[in-house]
């Protein structure tokens, strides 16, 4: 039988590599991620018309990239954690996070146009990483 404390321990490294892994991913190649998770017409969109708008939204996801690096490790030093209490104020406050993120593509991503159709898959992730 595996403890709580373990099993906290085992989904929060797991979290911790899929959030690193996300977020060097974006940092480095978000073209061929926009390219893998929408069709190229939408990632051509999605990666901005002109030099301007393509640095800023290059530099933007940089930034968000490096943002869930440092979330990863977070979640890494979190992890070794042993305290029960911190153990479920912790997680509560990650299930808060992801709803709010599901609510986010509920009232903001659906009405962008190149996203319209990707919104519901995302928002199901959402859900079941709360639940998780």
């Amino acid at each position: 039988m595996v403890s709580s404390s373990s099993a906290f321990m085992v989904i929060y490294i797991l979290h911790s590599l899929i959030v690193v892994t996300c977020g060097a991913l974006m940092m480095f190649y978000m073209k061929e991620v926009y390219t893998f998770s929408h069709e190229v017409q939408t990632a051509t969109k999605l990666l901005g018309s002109t030099t301007h708008d393509q640095f800023l939204i290059k530099t933007s996801d940089s930034f968000f990239g490096l943002l869930l690096v440092a979330i990863g490790f977070l979640l890494f030093m979190v992890s070794f954690d042993r305290e029960r209490d911190f153990q479920v104020f912790f997680a509560k406050g990650c299930t808060l996070l992801h709803l709010f993120m599901a609510m986010w593509r509920i009232y903001f991503e659906r009405k962008v146009e190149g996203l319209a159709w990707d919104w519901p898959r995302q928002t199901v992730g959402d859900l079941f990483l709360a639940l998780s």
